[in-house]
C-alpha cells in the first residue's frame, strides 16, 4: 500500500537514528519542497504529509480515511537497508502537530500492515497513518518522535503549507 502511495502522492522522506536516552535530531539531505530524504547508516524513515483530498479514491478507501481538502494525513514508515532489498521495522512513534496559531495537537498513528511477508525481504510493509484537522491555508509544523526496539531514538520536524483545492 505504501508503495502505491509513493506512485500517487509526493513523499517526505527523513531519517534519523541515535543511541541512549536523549533523542537525537535526524540530519536532512537536499530535497524538493515537496521531499526530503534523510539517512543513517542503512535506516531510512519516510514520512509524508498531504492533504487526503491528493490520495486516489482506492487508496484512501484502503486506509480508511475520508478524501478532504482540510485533512492532512501523515504517513511514517520505518526501513532498513537498501532500496531494492529494504525491510519495514516496528517503532513507536508519536507525532504532533503545530500550527501558525501556536495550535498543537497530537496526531493518533494507527499501524498499517500490507504486502506478503512469505514473499521475502521488503515485500511486507508496516506504515504508520494518521489525519488532523486544518484550516486552510495554513502552515503545519510536525514533531516526529520514533524509537525502534532496541531503544534508538530519532526526531523529525518539518513545515508544509497546505492550500484549498
Amino acid at each position: 500500500m505504501f508503495r502505491i502511495l509513493i506512485a500517487t502522492s509526493c513523499l517526505l522522506v527523513l531519517c534519523g537514528c541515535g543511541g541512549g536516552s536523549a533523542p537525537t535530531p535526524a540530519p536532512t539531505a537536499p530535497a524538493t519542497q515537496q521531499e526530503t530524504v534523510s539517512r543513517i547508516g542503512d535506516i531510512t524513515i519516510r514520512a509524508t504529509a498531504l492533504q487526503t483530498s491528493t490520495l486516489a479514491a482506492e487508496v484512501a478507501r484502503q486506509y480508511g480515511i475520508a478524501r478532504d481538502d482540510r485533512t492532512v494525513m501523515l504517513l511514517v514508515g520505518v526501513r532498513q537497508g537498501s532500496d531494492a532489498q529494504e525491510i519495514a521495522l516496528p517503532a513507536d512513534i508519536t507525532a504532533t502537530v503545530t500550527n501558525l496559531s501556536g495550535q498543537r495537537q497530537p496526531v493518533t498513528l494507527r499501524e498499517l500492515r500490507s504486502g506478503d511477508p512469505s514473499t521475502g525481504p521488503g515485500q511486507a510493509l508496516l506504515d504508520y497513518v494518521g489525519t488532523v484537522e486544518t484550516s486552510l491555508p495554513d502552515t503545519l509544523r510536525f514533531d516526529i518522535s520514533i524509537v525502534r526496539e532496541g531503544g534508538a531514538r530519532s526526531t523529525m520536524q518539518f513545515s508544509r503549507e497546505f492550500y484549498p483545492h
